[in-house]
């Protein structure tokens, strides 16, 4: 009887591990599912619906980070967001139509037409710079319709095109901008390699300016607060996907890419921003 009540257990012990082993696959293969399932966007609040691909997000980003470089409003921001939108759906793209054969870039400015190079217009910061160069002539550009002051820079054939582009524009301008605190997010799978927090610096700077900045660990700090602290914080959430960010901590709130939950309360230290970048996945 104890030979046998011996192998009864065995075999209980065989069969409760199965069973955990089974839940376990199956939970794994769950979360690999439903990271699949998650589709990439980037949202700004007041867009009316109106997302953005992550690559999309990224481009906003820089166009905003180089008006708020300029120390320029947000109203440039969403005029030149909405030009871009409407010329190249907010991409790089390398080449032209009919109408401009030689046009370029994400405002797909000409080289024939005074512009700069090819080289220099494929560089998004030559391109948007030299977009707020011409904007920045016209007068009373703030209070123009966003497709008059768009038309009047680019000389398009279509010039009410713009329009259509306007509350996107305005609202990831003013995310981007730092004017609407909480105002950006982006739902993102888990990163597929690990961040580095000096490329992080290095893109940061680049796109805002010099940025006071250190690192601790895997995490950039940044000293700001206010609309610069937000305009940090949500330039680094639109470079999340590319930059493999995982959380943001800002004025009081956090942004975890992994919660999908958007920006909530937190602990944070005033003046500061944290961004934390992902370690090595397995890690």
């Amino acid at each position: 009887m104890a030979r046998r009540g011996s192998w009864r257990r065995r075999i209980v012990l065989l069969l409760t591990l199965a069973m955990v082993a089974g839940a376990v696959y199956t939970a794994v293969a769950f979360l690999q599912r439903s990271e699949t399932l998650v589709t990439e966007r980037c949202t700004a609040a007041g867009s009316g619906g109106d997302d953005l691909a992550t690559d999309q997000a990224a481009n906003a980003a820089l166009i905003t980070a180089v008006a708020v470089r300029r120390g320029l409003p947000a109203r440039a921001a969403s005029i030149a967001l909405a030009t871009s939108m409407q010329e190249s759906k907010l991409r790089n793209i390398g080449h032209g139509d009919q109408a401009g054969p030689d046009s370029r870039g994400l405002f797909q400015q000409r080289p024939s037409q005074g512009w700069g190079t090819t080289a220099q217009v494929m560089d998004p910061y030559h391109a948007s710079n030299a977009f707020y160069d011409a904007l920045v002539e016209i007068s009373g550009y703030q209070t123009l319709d966003i497709t008059d002051a768009a038309q009047q820079v680019q000389h398009s054939a279509f010039p009410a095109a713009y329009a259509r582009h306007e509350e996107m524009a305005r609202a990831f301008a003013s995310a981007l901008s730092g004017q609407t605190p909480a105002g950006l997010d982006c739902s993102l799978r888990s990163p597929d390699s690990a961040g580095d927090p000096a490329t992080v610096t290095e893109e940061m700077t680049a796109a805002l300016g010099v940025v006071p900045t250190s690192t601790d660990g895997r995490t950039v700090l940044v000293e700001a607060s206010g609309t610069r602290a937000w305009s940090v914080a949500q330039w680094a959430v639109a470079n999340a996907k590319a930059l493999s960010i995982t959380r943001i901590d800002v004025e009081g709130q956090s942004w975890n890419r992994q919660s999908r939950k958007g920006w909530q309360p937190a602990q944070v230290p005033a003046g500061l921003v944290r961004v934390t970048v992902a370690d090595a996945p397995g890690n």
